[in-house]
């Protein structure tokens, strides 16, 4: 394997791969309104410029990943869910610091996401790792309810 980070409760993270599709599309399912399908995650672990990392056991059971897209010199969080039991454990934050290191060695030097502004937890997590809102978006995200919540436009500088 060539690239591994450490992650909290026996966790680590590296990169996914193609027979992970599954797993992911569940776990993006339990985090948000209109899941991806698995199709979609095929499409992304077969392109080099979606790098995905998943937060997994020595068995391999992946407890949460990080998607990211690269164009040029900045990077795009496109998503990131964590399995609910293991929410609130440092596995977001792991994957994150992961995407970070890996990034360092890309021509990245600027990251942006969009987070629902009621997603306090991952808005809270964000500013912690340095990043600022530069933009919303209204209507973004559909919402069970059939009503839309707005997105944070977020940024940080990759160093």
């Amino acid at each position: 394997m060539d690239k591994l980070w450490m992650a909290p409760h026996g966790l680590h993270i590296e990169p996914a791969e193609l027979k992970d599709a599954q797993r992911l599309a569940q776990l993006h399912a339990q985090g948000f309104f209109r899941g991806w399908p698995v199709a979609d995650f095929l499409g992304f672990l077969e392109d080099k410029a979606t790098p995905t990392y998943v937060a997994c056991d020595a068995k391999r059971r992946i407890a949460g990943f990080a998607l990211i897209r690269l164009v040029a010199d900045e990077s795009e969080l496109l998503t990131i869910a964590v399995d609910p039991k293991w929410r609130g454990k440092g596995v977001g934050r792991a994957l994150l610091d992961a995407v970070f290191a890996d990034l360092m060695m890309s021509p990245a030097r600027k990251m942006f996401l969009e987070v629902d502004e009621q997603n306090q937890p991952a808005i809270k997590l964000y500013k912690k790792l340095g990043f600022s809102t530069v933009s919303s978006r209204k209507g973004y995200y559909a919402k069970a309810d059939g009503s839309a919540a707005t997105a944070l436009v977020m940024t940080r500088d990759l160093g």
